[in-house]
């Protein structure tokens, strides 16, 4: 399945599929619109999914991706999924607290304490 995917490593757990980015750093205009595609194509109109986003790759990121990340959530509350975001950096995860979207979003230490959530 992930072969059909140039930005993220898609695999199936239990509960829920997990998107892992692929690039350490996310910062150009190409980059984000392949991403895009690849996540909007990857929850398609999909009622009820369960998708985790697992950041452990990623080093740096342009506030652009924020931008895609939300419209990913409002995607994700419309087909009544729920997201989780697992293993960001430190770095990053800073960004997320400067614009309190560490409160908008579902945000885990790892994987494995996402997975419980679901």
């Amino acid at each position: 399945m992930s072969d059909a995917f140039r930005r993220i490593d898609v695999s199936k757990q239990e509960k829920a599929e997990i998107a892992k980015f692929k690039d350490k750093k996310i910062l150009d205009e190409t980059a984000l619109d392949e991403l895009r595609v690849e996540l909007l194509r990857l929850i398609n109109d999909r009622q009820g999914l369960n998708l985790l986003l697992d950041f452990s790759n990623v080093e740096f990121m342009s506030s652009a991706v924020l931008g895609l990340l939300g419209q990913i959530h409002r995607k994700m509350g419309t087909l009544k999924g729920k997201l989780k975001m697992c293993s960001i950096h430190p770095q990053i995860y800073e960004v997320f607290k400067l614009t309190n979207l560490n409160k908008l979003f579902s945000i885990h230490k790892d994987p494995a304490e996402a997975m419980t959530k679901f």
